[in-house]
Order: structure tokens, then sequence, then C-alpha cells
């Protein structure tokens, strides 16, 4: 199954009822939302704030851009040997939320995470733009910079190396799947009378829950 990527024509939602609350396949709703963010956001609509916690405990977020999605959950790209991809290797789940101020709404999901194969993580690396395959190899991600001379130079060897060749995926840089055990939408309402629905994975497939704002 080749996940949805941000931006798809494929995102065409299924069948999706006017009240959101009723909605019974959440990633049929998720792909409605972010359709609708795609046209009202105005820029980075799949930005998504990242929660992992290391082997200690302590939580740790940043915000990174959503890849891909589709029933099994949702993708996103890093190195592997950077400071959440050390988390994740230590502790395989995490938490994210999508808000799309312009909608007035937002999306969180929680589960654990497993890696992409490695043709998903050839895939979308060889859709990236030249030079951030080139920033890939170059950027020792978390670790102390002395300057940012030090990163151009390091970039500009690589660029000479492959001038005449196609930049592969470098081993530490792969993707991740975050296959939820929890999704919740939620729409702003006056006087803070938010609409909220949680939907909850079970071996039968998913449950939905209206919750108080």
């Amino acid at each position: 199954m080749e996940p949805l990527t941000i931006g798809d024509s494929a995102h065409a939602p299924g069948a999706v009822p006017a009240d959101f609350t009723l909605a019974e396949d959440p990633f049929a709703l998720f792909a409605a939302w972010m359709k609708e963010a795609e046209a009202a956001e105005p820029e980075d609509p799949n930005a998504m704030a990242l929660a992992t916690a290391g082997s200690d405990g302590l939580p740790d977020v940043r915000i990174v851009l959503l890849k891909g999605f589709d029933a099994r959950g949702f993708v996103f790209y890093t190195n592997a040997e950077s400071a959440k991809g050390e988390e994740l290797a230590q502790n395989p789940q995490a938490a994210l939320v999508l808000h799309w101020k312009s909608l007035r709404r937002q999306v969180r999901a929680r589960g654990p995470v497993t890696p992409v194969t490695p043709e998903e993580a050839d895939a979308y690396f060889a859709s990236r733009h030249p030079q951030s395959r080139l920033g890939a190899h170059a950027s020792r991600q978390s670790r102390p910079l002395a300057d940012r001379a030090t990163l151009m130079a390091a970039v500009a060897d690589l660029a000479a190396r492959y001038e005449n060749a196609p930049v592969p995926r470098p081993e530490h840089w792969t993707g991740f799947r975050i296959e939820p055990v929890s999704l919740e939408f939620w729409q702003n309402g006056d006087f803070r009378l938010h609409d909220r629905v949680r939907f909850t994975r079970t071996e039968d497939g998913w449950t939905r829950s209206r919750l108080y704002p």
C-alpha cells in the first residue's frame, strides 16, 4: 500500500457527514480536512508538532512536515541519528498535532512508531529537491556545529562529488510511520464551546466518542 502524499489528488475524501462528529472513518475525515487545509492555509498545511520521549521519559517536541498518510498511519522523514531518531529508537511511540488556524481546527494522534520500508524511503528521497538531498548527507542533525560556513562547505563538497550522478539516500535517513491508537478532531466553537470527537482503535476497527470541550 502506497501512502498518499500531501497535495496528491488521490486525497479525494470519501463520504464525510456535514457534522464531522458523526463520521465513521477517521482517515476519510482527515483526508477531507487536509484537502480543505491545503486550500486555506497560506504555508505548510502539513506542518505538525511531533512529540517524542527517550528512555528518560522527558518529552521533546518540534515541528516537522507530514509527508504521507493512509489507513496505516502518518509518515514523516528524518535523520535517524538525530535527537528524535535516537528517542524513537529508545521509545518507539509518538504523538502529533496539526493546527490549522485559518480553519480553527486541529487534529491529534498518538501511537507506536515503525520505520517505513526502504522502498518508501528511497521513493520519497528521490522526489526531494537536489539541494535537499545534498543537505541530508551534509547535516549531522542535532549535533554541535562550529559555524554555518562549515555546513555550507560540506554541501559544496558533496555537490562536486555528485555533479554527474544521482544523490543516493543516506542509510541513516529514513521515514517513520505513527500508527495511531487514537485520533482526535477538534473544531473551534464560540465561547470555548468547541466540538471534539475521538476515535479509538480496537480489534474490530474504530470506536467513536464525542468529548466535552
